[in-house]
């Protein structure tokens, strides 16, 4: 697991959004795993603004998001569809028919799961995972005590993450209860990961993915048994790592030579 510590916000996005630009650099067909949330915004601004600036290209790759709310069709708000339209889709130029993702809306959404595992195999599987990180652990909608070698499924959500995402919905009752997710195995199935975490709230599970024992309790600390993951942290999400120092000195070209 490479550990990188950056100052700020700003820089860490900047790390990821390179990292993705240069995958797709020498990989233009690259399959990308793509994620949600308001940590992943700064990453995609970054990647419209290299593609509007000629310095990256959607063209010949596609994409699989990790989840989607049941219950929501594509053209709902607060769907994860319309999130990826939004934030990025629309403004760069990827072919509309190879980004994919779950159909929240499907009548069987058990069979909604197998159909979209079964596409993430059938493209080869995730050449780049982009990961957010829950303050309870989860990656993806993979919540603790999830199985570390589940596949595409329906989950339950804790409390917690209903009301980390309520602030996207007009009330907390309005937030669903049940999600399609990749599983943990889906995700390990990938050729490299990148993790992106902000903020002094996600300090304590950032210790225990990196540090902790790997454990169900934290299911984000399966990545530790990845081949080729990729943690992208800003200070206050490092602060609580014990071998911070450390992962300094393996990688002391992140510090910012500004500051």
């Amino acid at each position: 697991m490479k550990v990188l510590i950056h100052q700020t916000q700003t820089t860490a996005a900047d790390c990821v959004a390179g990292l993705f630009a240069d995958r797709l650099m020498q990989k233009p067909d690259t399959v990308l795993g793509l994620a949600t949330g308001g940590t992943m915004e700064a990453v995609y601004k970054r990647l419209i603004a290299r593609h509007q600036n000629a310095a990256v290209s959607f063209s010949k790759a596609q994409s699989f998001n990790l989840d989607e709310y049941v219950g929501l069709a594509p053209d709902h708000p607060c769907s994860y569809w319309h999130y990826m339209r939004e934030k990025l889709f629309n403004h760069v130029d990827f072919d509309s028919d190879r980004t994919f993702l779950p159909h929240g809306d499907a009548p069987d959404a058990e069979a909604e799961a197998a159909r979209y595992e079964a596409a993430i195999v059938g493209a080869g599987d995730i050449g780049l995972q982009l990961l957010g990180l829950g303050a309870n652990g989860h990656i993806g909608f993979n919540e603790p005590t999830s199985s570390l070698v589940s596949h595409t499924r329906i989950k339950t959500l804790t409390r917690s993450t209903r009301e980390a995402n309520a602030r996207y919905f007009d009330a907390f009752d309005d937030v669903p209860r049940l999600a399609i997710t990749m599983g943990i195995g889906t995700i390990m199935r990938a050729d490299e990961i990148v993790l992106l975490a902000f903020g002094a709230g996600k300090a304590d599970v950032v210790a225990k993915m990196i540090e902790g024992p790997v454990s169900a309790a934290c299911p984000a600390s399966i990545l530790q048994m990845h081949r080729k993951v990729t943690v992208v942290l800003d200070e206050a999400a490092a602060s609580g790592l014990a071998l911070r120092a450390y992962y300094e000195e393996v990688h002391p070209e992140v510090l910012d030579p500004a500051i």
